[in-house]
């Protein structure tokens, strides 16, 4: 009887340390090379006063090279600014151990495309893909991120990582300071 005590504790506690299975948007391999990311997930999220603002994060990893994939929504009723992505474009991630992380935007110049919906917001959508250095990337799997820097092409600007959100966009619950140590392994 303590045998089958000992293993039903063991059977549980596999069970509830065990990682969630990596979910990809794309997971390809052809003549041409290897390609997968990870689906999209919600990383920061405000809405106040009729304005939202959505990012984005996906990885992927391209012929063995990883890399950050981040979409921005904004919709207002007010001008909505274009922060533009250059050669010169970073992403620090501030690790919650005191640490940061740099990737690095692909040369790609973009400011997103606005669009106007039926209900007179205007929407601006934008992507940057960014890629990780080889220094502090082992990092990002031990240590929570608690803040984001985005340095654009004429601004900075910070956002503040949360440990959970319940995103108002679809109602579902999204830790986004354990993003990194969750999904890393997905493109490894």
């Amino acid at each position: 009887m303590k045998y089958i005590l000992i293993l039903a504790c063991s059977l549980l506690s596999f069970s509830i340390f065990a990682q969630k299975p990596c979910e990809y948007s794309a997971n390809v391999t052809d003549s041409i090379g290897t390609y997968k990311s990870t689906k999209e997930y919600l990383l920061y999220e405000k809405v106040f006063g009729g304005n939202s603002n959505y990012i984005f994060g996906s990885l992927a990893l391209t012929d063995g090279l990883p890399t950050l994939t981040l979409q921005f929504i904004q919709k207002s009723k007010d001008f909505v600014k274009a922060n533009c992505f250059d050669k010169n474009s970073k992403v620090f991630l501030q690790l919650q151990n005191g640490k940061i992380v740099t990737l690095i935007h692909i040369d790609q110049e973009s400011c997103g495309s606005l669009l106007r919906d039926d209900k007179g917001f205007d929407n601006r959508v934008k992507s940057g893909i960014f890629m990780f250095g080889k220094e502090n990337y082992e990092e990002l799997k031990k240590s929570p991120v608690i803040l984001m820097r985005i340095k654009y092409l004429t601004d900075t600007e910070d956002y503040i990582y949360k440990n959970e959100i319940t995103a108002e966009l679809d109602g579902k619950i999204y830790k986004p300071e354990t993003y990194f140590m969750d999904n890393i392994r997905c493109i490894e």
